[in-house]
């Protein structure tokens, strides 16, 4: 048996350990042949991606009825695999003066054909709204050596499917900033704005903006030598230049001006302190803001952020940075493990299904970077640590039938013997009518 096989499944015994017997073993299958690639032969199939393993016809269906009526949650399944993580692996958070990112995105999971389930997200490949069943997720994000790495603390569903796009962000948002640490920072990408943010009361936050943004100052203009109607909203304030209708409109000169060195380059940096957002009249309650224009010269348009943190600028890019692993646990779920295309249509199956697959992806990426790295054959003289290698070698491997699991992860063999079995079980019984008594 070959270490990653072993280490995987020692991965997978701690994640399902407390479930009850039998729901555990059964999950402990499905999440070896998410990881093992039996989902990518199987275009997304349960029973036939089960049946590459190797498993008879009782434990396929009892696997599969573990997704469907299991008494589990994602939840528990993520907190036992971050405490598998924080025993046994080198990965830490990573901190910026004293703050850690929470980086937070929706994905969906596309169910065109899908009957009863009206949620949609919008799919850029179709430019449109497309049927699907959609998913918040919530990571932190740190290294296991050289190499940056998500850890997925939450799994939010998109549940009721009435809920539209804009409604489940903004509810997503909202249980992040309700669990959000006092040391954590939510970070999102243009997707969701600061009034999203402060809608949903996140402590702490930092946004991308538009280049075309704009903010106002929190205090009322001069009125020297000016009538009419006194000012509600205080002066605007551009952080970019740009043009409209033939217009050119100026940039507000900055508050402060910086620089800083960033893998070898050096950052050109514009801020604007104490300002509110645009459609905010001045009023001493508002929430005080600060953007800031990155210059890189590797990139030809600049970086726009906002954030309530009084922080360095450097620090608040450190941050945004962070955002972007948290693309990688989708796109691991669907490219590389195959469930872009799913078969199961239960109401529970619909859920539970991606997120085991979201989990699996997220093992896997660490499971890969923990160990040195494996190549998939002769021709690969240089490998890396990825999660496709891994998955390649798992899937050669084969589920190790001969490995001694933990003695509470078995099958259930539960007495069944004095339970009425066939058309008895459910055959309905007529209710015998009590004669009321004459006294």
């Amino acid at each position: 048996m070959s270490a990653a096989t072993k280490i995987t499944l020692q991965a997978l015994e701690y994640v399902v350990k407390t479930l009850p017997v039998g729901t555990n073993l059964a999950l402990l299958y499905l999440l070896w042949a998410l990881l093992s690639g039996a989902f990518l032969s199987s275009r997304g199939a349960v029973f036939p991606a089960l049946l590459a393993l190797g498993l008879n016809a009782a434990q396929i269906r009892r696997s599969s009825q573990a997704v469907r009526t299991g008494a589990w949650s994602s939840d528990e399944l993520v907190l036992r695999w971050r405490a598998w993580v924080a025993a046994h692996s080198s990965w830490r958070p990573d901190t910026y003066e004293g703050y850690q990112p929470l980086a937070v995105d929706i994905t969906a999971f596309w169910r065109p054909r899908l009957q009863g389930w009206l949620g949609k997200f919008f799919y850029r490949v179709a430019e449109r709204a497309v049927k699907g069943i959609g998913f918040a997720l919530v990571v932190q994000v740190g290294h296991n050596g050289a190499q940056r790495l998500p850890l997925l603390k939450q799994i939010i569903r998109a549940e009721p499917d009435t809920l539209t796009e804009s409604q489940f962000k903004a509810l997503a948002l909202k249980r992040v900033g309700q669990r959000v640490a006092a040391h954590e920072v939510v970070v999102h990408d243009a997707g969701a704005t600061m009034a999203d943010m402060q809608t949903a009361q996140v402590a702490r936050y930092v946004v991308r903006l538009d280049r075309n943004c704009t903010a106002r100052r929190n205090r009322l203009p001069s009125r020297s030598g000016r009538q009419g109607r006194p000012a509600e909203y205080g002066a605007r304030v551009r952080p970019l230049a740009r043009s409209y209708k033939a217009h050119q409109l100026a940039a507000t000169p900055p508050d402060v001006t910086t620089q800083f060195t960033h893998a070898g380059r050096s950052i050109q940096v514009e801020g604007w302190r104490n300002v509110v957002r645009s459609d905010q009249k001045v009023a001493a309650a508002n929430a005080l803001l600060t953007i800031w224009v990155y210059h890189d010269p590797l990139y030809q348009d600049p970086l726009v952020l906002g954030t309530n943190l009084t922080a360095q600028a450097a620090t608040v890019f450190q941050l945004y940075l962070d955002r972007w692993p948290v693309e990688e646990v989708p796109l691991v779920c669907k490219q590389l493990l195959g469930l872009h295309r799913q078969f199961v249509f239960a109401a529970a199956a619909r859920f539970r299904l991606p997120e085991l697959g979201l989990l699996a992806a997220n093992i896997l990426a660490h499971l890969a970077a923990g160990l040195p790295a494996l190549p998939t054959g002769f021709w690969d003289r240089q490998p890396r640590r990825t999660p496709g290698r891994w998955r390649r070698v798992l899937g050669q491997a084969g589920f190790p039938k001969e490995y001694p699991l933990d003695g509470r992860i078995r099958e259930k063999h539960a007495v069944t013997a004095h339970l009425p079995k066939g058309i008895a079980a459910h055959r309905r019984c007529k209710r015998v009518q009590l004669a009321k008594s004459d006294a």
